[in-house]
């Protein structure tokens, strides 16, 4: 069951029956599914995500019900006691076809579960069950956890202001906004009956260069960079990219930066530039240079680190901006929540 986008927490009673709001995680969505010693984490993709989270497995064989499907997230956390929160790059990383790196980073970087729908409890099937019933049934399933354990309850409430409050204090946290979930609905496969408000920020940026698209014409992505006081100087870092743009605007976009593209002495384009991360592999992460002169307004919804978590969306150029005073420390960022308290049971 997936979620529609709505701009605010929507009222309780916007819907027939109500709605129960719930912090939305930051991680990877999966279905739980065991069968006795059978279990799958399967995702909302075509690759499931057992082989990668092997302590996964063994907390649901410890701690969930023998037979049962559980919607949930697995996550991953960091950060010393008091001051956790989200890590969606140690998440990431979780994904790697050696299986050696994923044994080590199984303890390095442990997942945990976090809940929040059961569709199947035993030989009985929940889907056409409402949500108040499933959610009770969930809470009885998962009566035993206590907030050590590494599968956790999420929180819930009715109560719209509450969702308000959750929505801008658990961003400090790594979380992404607030669900609002029908009580009176059945689990509908697919379909987006499900609300979701996440957070949307603005920033302008500095293009410091493009790569050409998969076809061979065209600006495949403008990169972006903020600078930030490093040993005493100004340096340019890069934070994230844009990459949604028609074919035509693609081919204006080349037109439009020739003038700043970074050439050598002979005039030969200087193409050797990458962007590599431990993240890139094999992938062509080839860049064409540009002098960092023009700024970009940005819409974002979160900063892991010194990167934008997401792709960001142009909303405009930013002419009367000078480029050094896109600064790292300006972007605006939640203030700091711990992720215990929201993972604390309810």
């Amino acid at each position: 069951m997936l979620a529609k986008a709505v701009k605010g927490v929507p009222a309780a009673d916007s819907v027939p029956g109500g709605l129960l709001y719930e912090p939305k995680w930051d991680g990877f969505r999966c279905l739980i599914v065991r069968d006795g010693d059978e279990i799958e984490l399967a995702s909302r993709g075509s690759k499931p995500l057992t082989r990668y989270f092997p302590e996964v497995v063994e907390h649901v064989r410890r701690l969930l019900p023998d037979k049962c499907v559980v919607d949930a997230e697995i996550v991953v956390r960091t950060g010393s006691p008091g001051a956790e929160r989200l890590h969606w790059e140690h998440l990431s990383q979780r994904i790697h076809p050696a299986e050696s790196r994923i044994r080590r980073l199984s303890v390095e970087t442990p997942a945990e579960l976090v809940c929040f729908d059961l569709l199947a409890l035993g030989s009985a099937s929940l889907l056409d069950v409402p949500f108040r019933d499933r959610r009770t049934r969930l809470e009885q399933a998962l009566s035993g956890l206590t907030d050590d354990d590494p599968i956790h309850l999420t929180q819930v409430t009715t109560d719209a202001d509450v969702a308000r409050t959750w929505f801008e204090r658990f961003e400090g946290a790594g979380l992404d906004g607030v669900v609002a979930k029908p009580l009176d609905q059945p689990y509908a496969p697919g379909k987006r009956t499900m609300l979701k408000v996440k957070h949307h920020r603005t920033a302008d940026a500095v293009v410091y260069g493009y790569r050409v698209h998969k076809s061979g014409q065209g600006v495949g992505s403008l990169l972006l960079g903020l600078f930030t006081e490093q040993d005493g100087a100004d340096r340019l870092v890069g934070v994230g990219g844009i990459a949604a743009f028609t074919n035509l605007r693609r081919l204006e976009l080349v037109e439009e930066f020739e003038p700043l593209v970074v050439r050598d002495e002979d005039g030969t384009v200087l193409d050797a530039a990458t962007d590599r991360s431990r993240f890139s592999g094999s992938k062509d992460v080839s860049f064409v240079p540009v002098r960092p002169e023009r700024v970009v307004e940005v819409a974002f919804d979160q900063m892991e680190g010194v990167r934008f978590r997401h792709a960001v969306t142009f909303l405009r150029w930013r002419p009367d901006r000078e480029a050094t005073s896109c600064r790292l420390d300006q972007v605006d960022r939640a203030p700091a929540y711990d992720l215990a308290e929201v993972l604390a049971a309810p």
